[in-house]
Parts: C-alpha cells; sequence; structure tokens
C-alpha cells in the first residue's frame, strides 16, 4: 500500500480576514515553489462579509446597509474566490486547503465534491443527515445550508476553501443573502444536533475525514516558540486561474 501524503494543518484561532487572505496568497506562493508541503488552515474570523469574483462579488446581495453594518462591527472585504456573498462568525469553522493538486487530482469538480463529503461526513458524526443538491456546491440539511465552499485554484494550487456552521449566530447571516440563493436556509450543528458542541472537537473530526477522503496522513506538531498548534494531515463556487483568472 503507497504511503500517504502529508499535509500540514495549522489551527489558528481567531484571525481577522485580511490577515488571513495575505497569509493564504503567501502561502500559495510557497506551495508553488515548494517550500512548504500541503497546508490547511483551519481559523474563525470576526464578523465579516466576503465577495465574490463574479458580477458585483455579491454586494447586490448584502441586505444590510453601511451604518447597519458599522454597528454590528462587521466588514465587508473582497475575497477573490469563487462565488457570492457569504458571511463568517465567531463558532464557524473556516478551513483554507493551500494543496497541489498535481499529479492526480486535477479535477476542480472532484475537488469541490470531496471538500463537500468532508463536511457531509462530520455532519454523520454528530447523527445529522447532510448531503448534496443538484446544480448547488456545498453540505445541505434538507434545504438548509450547513457548509458552504468558495475556492480559487492557480495552476492547480488551491486556496480559500469551506466554511462549516457549527455553533456560530446564525441570525447575522440575515445581513446578507447567503450565496445569493433567496429560496435557501442556512443552519448550524448545534441547531441539528440539538447539542453544545466544542468547536476544536469538530475540527478534530474534520481533520481526521480530510484524512479519509483526501488519502492524507495527520501528525500532530508544534511550531517553533509554541505559538502556533500544527498537525500533518490536510465553499459558493470556483474560480480556476492559468495565467490569468477565470470563472468555472
Amino acid at each position: 500500500m503507497a504511503s500517504s501524503r502529508a499535509l500540514e494543518v495549522r489551527s489558528l484561532g481567531l484571525v481577522p480576514y485580511g490577515e488571513a487572505l495575505a497569509l493564504q496568497r503567501a502561502l500559495v506562493e510557497e506551495r508553488r515553489a515548494d517550500r512548504v508541503p500541503d497546508l490547511l488552515l483551519l481559523l474563525e474570523h470576526p464578523p465579516v462579509i466576503t465577495l465574490g469574483v463574479k458580477g458585483d462579488g455579491g454586494r447586490s446581495n448584502i441586505t444590510a446597509d453601511a451604518a447597519a453594518l458599522a454597528r454590528a462591527g462587521v466588514e465587508v472585504h473582497e475575497a477573490g474566490r469563487g462565488g457570492d456573498v457569504t458571511y463568517h462568525g465567531p463558532g464557524q469553522i473556516v478551513g483554507y486547503p493551500v494543496l497541489d493538486l498535481r499529479p492526480d487530482r486535477c479535477d476542480v469538480h472532484r475537488y469541490v465534491r470531496d471538500i463537500e463529503e468532508v463536511m457531509i461526513r462530520a455532519c454523520g458524526d454528530y447523527g445529522v443527515t447532510a448531503g448534496r443538491i443538484r446544480g448547488l456546491t456545498g453540505a445541505w440539511v434538507g434545504a438548509a445550508k450547513i457548509g458552504a465552499i468558495g475556492v480559487r485554484i492557480s495552476r492547480w494550487i488551491t486556496s480559500h476553501g469551506f466554511a462549516f456552521n457549527v455553533s456560530n449566530n446564525l441570525d447575522d447571516f440575515g445581513l446578507i443573502v447567503p450565496c445569493g440563493i433567496a429560496d435557501r436556509g442556512v443552519t448550524s450543528l448545534e441547531r441539528e444536533a440539538g447539542l453544545s458542541l466544542d468547536a476544536a472537537a469538530v475540527a478534530r473530526r474534520i481533520v481526521g475525514h480530510f484524512e479519509e477522503v483526501f488519502g492524507r496522513a495527520a501528525v500532530e506538531a508544534v511550531a517553533p516558540g509554541g505559538s502556533l498548534t500544527t498537525s500533518t494531515c490536510v465553499v459558493e463556487g470556483v474560480e480556476r486561474t492559468a495565467r490569468r483568472p477565470s470563472g468555472v
């Protein structure tokens, strides 16, 4: 049996969106130069609305005005990923895989379906039946989205990723039309499972399912200085880029 390919998981805690975006951009170039292995960044964001690259990026799907956003302490950022508008906040696990999909996983749709599968399996760990909806991305419980996907792939190096609702305040999604889909709702793992959940424990489940789905091996380690816990192992729409961005 062939050995599993390693990915380094970095658990970063609560990170402002702009900082996480800059970190991803730097790590994409590091991965392209083969100075780091495949990575998965796991974190949470302070309240933020992020915009995709198609059309107006989803600005027309922000239902709150600037004054209301300011009162709520919610920032708005252009993300540079596929998909429409989405919301991130504490209690939501955000995963940013920085992977080189070469040589054997150069299939954008497979990559998105595999991320969906990771979230679907994590739901199952808590007795929640999740699945897919034809024509849409993400993980769904009935007609409510529990996990969103929005990725960017540049010369087969991935960035951005998924947002999995665990214990976040779902009322905050009222600031937007989530992913630009007006006739669907949102839900969380806590709501569906009827349990109080620890996000760190759920994150460990997600890492385990990345191992299964992507064929990776997880080995925990601590970064120099102890400032970052790492382990070696391993949204709405896709953007794929070669020489320049193009929608998929």
